[in-house]
C-alpha cells in the first residue's frame, strides 16, 4: 500500500493562543489558515481533529467533497486513511496479545505453518511483531505488484506468492517500508480469533471506541453518502480520480474514517488504552509495546535554518513513527492512497493529537497544518513554514523534471531495436508476480500484466532494446522503462522494468521483476 514518508512539516507564526488551551472552538485565525493552505496546495477538501487532555477540542470540515459540487466536508466525512489503518491492525494484534493468543515475539510460522519467505532462515525466525516494523529484508514495496493496481490475486494467494521475492538486505538489518506483512498479520488475526481482519476490527476496535461512521473497507470508498471524492494532479491539473476499491490489503491501508471518529481514536491512543466508558481497549501494556522504537530510521541533516527540526531519534514502533520534535516524544503516522493522503500526529507528554484527512494528494497540505497546531501548542519560536515548503515543493518539482530531463538527454534516439519487433513478442513470467504478456498491436509492441487489469498500454521504442511501457490509464502516473537482453543466438534472455520517473510512487516496484519467456502452454 503506497505511504507518504514526509519528514517535513509546516506551521506560520501567529499571536493567537487558541491552541494554548482546551477551547471548545479555535480562534477563526485557524479557518483562515487552514483555508489558505487548501488554496494554495490546490485540495479541495480538509478533515481535521485536534484532541487535548482527553477532549475533543475540534472536529471540522472544510471545503468540498467533490470538484465542481457545492456539498461541503463536515466533521463525518469519511475519507480513506490508508497506512494510517496500520496502527489498528497492531493493535488488533495486541489485544490477542492480552488474550494470550499470540506472542509478540513467536515465529510467524506457529499460527500460519504454510507462510514463506524466499530464505528459510528468515520464514524460521520472522516474528509476530516483524510483521509489523518493517526490517524483515524485503525491499521498499517489495511485492506491492502483487495488490497495486487492484489485481486479480485473492489476499492468500498474494500471501503465498511471498516465498518468491527476493530479499534486498540481510534479516533486521535495515529499515525498508513495506505493505505485504501486514496482510500476513491480517492472515495471523484471521487465523487465531476466527474473525476475518474486517469484522474484527469493526466489533473489536470501532464499535467499542464508537467509531460508528468508519468503515474498514478499501472498497467502500466507491459507496454513495458522505464521502470524500479523491483528486489528484494529473498532468498538471487536479481533477477526480478513482478510488482505489481492492480489498486484498485492507489490513495495510483499508479504513475510511472521518475526522469526528478519528479524533476519539486519538483520546483512546493517548489515553493508553482507557475508552470513554473507563473501561479498556488495551492495557497499558500493549500502550507501551506500540510505541517502543524497534527498526531505526537514519537521520539526515536538514538545511542550516531547520537545525531545530533534526530529530534526535526516528524510528518505527508498532503501526506508528516514533521522532521527537523540539524535545517532545511525537508518535504519528501518514497515509496515501490514489487521491488521499492523511496524517495523524500525537505528542503523548502533551496528550495532544492532530489528524489531518485530505481528498488530494499534497503532502505539503496536511503538514501545514499540523506543524501549525503543534508550534502554537509548543509556544514554538516564530517561523515562516509555509514559504519554506512552498519552496521545498517547487525544489522536489524542479529535481524531478532535472532528473526526466537528463534521462531524455543521454538518450541514443539514433539507435534502433536488435531485433524486428514481433521477436519481442510472447509470454513471460516472473516468479512472485506471475505473467506478462507482449503482443503486437496494430503494427506496435503492447504490453498486458495478467492478474492487473489496469497494466496495459504500448511499448514504445526508446533506445537500443529498452522500450517504454505507456499505460492506457493515465492516472498511474507510472511509466516505465522495458529493457530485454538476448542470448548469443538472438532469443530473449530476461526482461526487466524500471519506472521512468524519480516520482513514481514506490508501489510500483517493477524493479523486482525479473521476466523470463515461457513456453504457450506454461502460460499462467
Amino acid at each position: 500500500m503506497r505511504t507518504i514518508l514526509i519528514l517535513l512539516g509546516l506551521a506560520i507564526s501567529s499571536t493567537t493562543s487558541w491552541a494554548q488551551q482546551s477551547l471548545p472552538m479555535p480562534s477563526p485565525q485557524l479557518d483562515e489558515y487552514v483555508g489558505r493552505v487548501m488554496k494554495d496546495f490546490e485540495v479541495p477538501g480538509v478533515g481535521l481533529a485536534i484532541v487535548k487532555d482527553g477532549q475533543i477540542v475540534l472536529a471540522r470540515g472544510y471545503g468540498m467533497r467533490k470538484l465542481g459540487e457545492s456539498t461541503p466536508v463536515d466533521a463525518h466525512t469519511l475519507f480513506g486513511i490508508a497506512s494510517n489503518t496500520k496502527a489498528f491492525t497492531a493493535t488488533a494484534l495486541g489485544l490477542l496479545v492480552e488474550e494470550h493468543k499470540l506472542e509478540w515475539d513467536a515465529p510467524v510460522v506457529n499460527y500460519l505453518p504454510w507462510f514463506q519467505l524466499s530464505n528459510p532462515y528468515v520464514t524460521r525466525e520472522l516474528t509476530i511483531r516483524d510483521l509489523l516494523v518493517h526490517r524483515s529484508g524485503l525491499g521498499l514495496g517489495a511485492g506491492d505488484l502483487l495488490w497495486w493496481p487492484p489485481s486479480t490475486y485473492n489476499r492468500k494467494e498474494i500471501a503465498h506468492r511471498l516465498r518468491y521475492l527476493p530479499l534486498a538486505t540481510s534479516f533486521r538489518s535495515a529499515y525498508a517500508y513495506d505493505n505485504v506483512l501486514y496482510l500476513i498479520a491480517g492472515e495471523i488475526i484471521e487465523a487465531v480469533s476466527g474473525q476475518s481482519w474486517e469484522d474484527f476490527i469493526s466489533s473489536r476496535i470501532l464499535k467499542r471506541v464508537g467509531m460508528n461512521e468508519s468503515n474498514v473497507r478499501h472498497s467502500d470508498a466507491a459507496n454513495k453518502g458522505n464521502v470524500a471524492t479523491p483528486h489528484a494532479a494529473i498532468d498538471g491539473h487536479v481533477r477526480i480520480v478513482k478510488p482505489f476499491d481492492s480489498d486484498n490489503t485492507n489490513p495495510a491501508g483499508g479504513i475510511n474514517a472521518s475526522a469526528a471518529d478519528i479524533a476519539k481514536w486519538m483520546i483512546v491512543q493517548l489515553d493508553s488504552g482507557r475508552l470513554s466508558d473507563g473501561t479498556r481497549l488495551f492495557a497499558r501494556s500493549t500502550a507501551r509495546e506500540l510505541w517502543t522504537l524497534v527498526t531505526p530510521i537514519p537521520i539526515g541533516d536538514p538545511a542550516p535554518e531547520l537545525t531545530f527540526f533534526r530529530p534526535n531519534f526516528n524510528g518505527y514502533g508498532l503501526g506508528f513513527f516514533l521522532r521527537d520534535y523540539r524535545g517532545h516524544k511525537v508518535v504519528s503516522h501518514t497515509g496515501g492512497l490514489p487521491g488521499y493522503l492523511s496524517r495523524l500526529t500525537m505528542i503523548p507528554g502533551l496528550k495532544l493529537g492532530i489528524a489531518v484527512l485530505t481528498n488530494q494528494e499534497s503532502g505539503a497540505a496536511f503538514n501545514a497544518v499540523t506543524y501549525k497546531i503543534l508550534d502554537r501548542y509548543l509556544n514554538a519560536p516564530p517561523f515562516d513554514w509555509l514559504a519554506r515548503f512552498k519552496k521545498l515543493e517547487a525544489q522536489n518539482d524542479s529535481s524531478t523534471k532535472a532528473a526526466e530531463h537528463s534521462t531524455g538527454a543521454a538518450r541514443d534516439s539514433a539507435s534502433h531495436p536488435s531485433l524486428p519487433l514481433e521477436k519481442y513478442a510472447g509470454n513471460y513470467r516472473d516468479a512472485w508476480y506471475g505473467d506478462v504478456t507482449i503482443g503486437m498491436e496494430n503494427g506496435k509492441l503492447a504490453i498486458s500484466f495478467a492478474h492487473t487489469p489496469a497494466l496495459v498500454g504500448n511499448l514504445d521504442h526508446w533506445q537500443y532494446d529498452t522500450f517504454i511501457a505507456r499505460w492506457h490509464d493515465r492516472e498511474l502516473r507510472a511509466d516505465a522503462f522495458v529493457s530485454f537482453s538476448l542470448n548469443p543466438d538472438g532469443t530473449i534472455d530476461q526482461v526487466k522494468m524500471k519506472a521512468v520517473s524519480p516520482a513514481t510512487d514506490f508501489s510500483f516496484d517493477f524493479q523486482d521483476l525479473l521476466l523470463k519467456p515461457v513456453a504457450e502452454h506454461q502460460h499462467r
